[in-house]
């Protein structure tokens, strides 16, 4: 029996790492793998305890995307359906849908190269850090279908702008770890060795806010990345905002302020 494809493990209180773990493939994943790690999402997602999830590779590769040898009969064909194609391309892009569409904070500790659709799940990261041996490719161009898969082609143009991505998308170029910073593609770069510490340097900093104001900024940015006018935009704010200062996290915090010491948030 094969192992599991990935597993979570408790890093703190609130800090919880998903680890790929196909790393002979570079973590390239198979359809019953997809269907193992969205099971494995949903429970953990579900802990109202979590607030920060990171996600992360074994051994060189971050995830390959599709492990397309699984698709492939002995004779090296392909010969699903259309159907069948569209509930890989479906469940691969959940995986993406699911990261969003939740409060925890989702950190990508990118350790090795993160390919096709296995680059668009760094990109629904809320936080990208990266070790130096990582890059990023959006290959599918170069291969007969498009580069535009799980999500990239919205994420992309909004954390690098349209123009650089137009560029890669429609030219398939990888990009290695320093451009990746250089462009706004990630916020740091570490050695390999140090990319889980630093990555949970900064689920730290986020845990030390009040859960109210983590889960609802993370909902702001995402919604405010589409507003049709900065007059929605600031409605939604103004709405959030209201509704935390009637928390006991903020009065807490406004206590802390006077006293000149640390909150000691609870989530109320």
């Amino acid at each position: 029996m094969q192992e599991p494809a990935a597993s979570i493990q408790a890093l703190e209180s609130g800090i919880a790492v998903l680890r790929l773990e196909r790393s002979s493939r570079l973590n390239a994943l198979s359809f019953p793998d997809l269907k193992f790690i969205r099971e494995l999402l949903d429970r953990t997602l579900s802990d109202a305890d979590l607030r920060v999830l990171i996600i992360t590779g074994d051994g060189d590769g971050f995830c390959a995307g599709l492990n397309l040898k699984s698709m492939l009969d002995a004779n090296g064909e392909m010969h699903a359906t259309v159907r069948e194609n569209m509930e890989l391309q479906q469940t691969f892009a959940g995986l993406v849908q699911r990261l969003r569409d939740n409060s925890v904070v989702v950190i990508a500790a990118i350790n090795g190269v993160a390919v096709g659709a296995g680059m668009a799940l760094a990109l629904a990261a809320d936080i990208r850090f990266a070790a130096q041996e990582a890059s990023f490719h959006v290959g599918a161009v170069k291969i007969g279908i498009t580069a535009g898969e799980c999500g990239i082609s919205y994420h992309l143009p909004r954390l690098i702008g349209a123009g650089r991505a137009f560029e890669l998308m429609l030219s398939g170029r990888p990009v290695a770890s320093k451009e990746a910073l250089t462009i706004g593609l990630v916020s740091d770069l570490t050695d390999r060795s140090e990319l889980m510490e630093r990555a949970l340097q900064c689920a730290r900093q986020i845990v030390g806010n009040a859960p109210y104001s983590t889960a609802h900024t993370k909902r702001l940015m995402w919604q405010n990345l589409d507003a049709p006018s900065l007059q929605a935009a600031i409605e939604l704010e103004n709405h959030a905002q209201v509704l935390g200062l009637m928390t006991a996290d903020f009065q807490e915090a406004v206590q802390a302020f006077m006293h000149k010491r640390p909150p000691d948030f609870n989530g109320r």
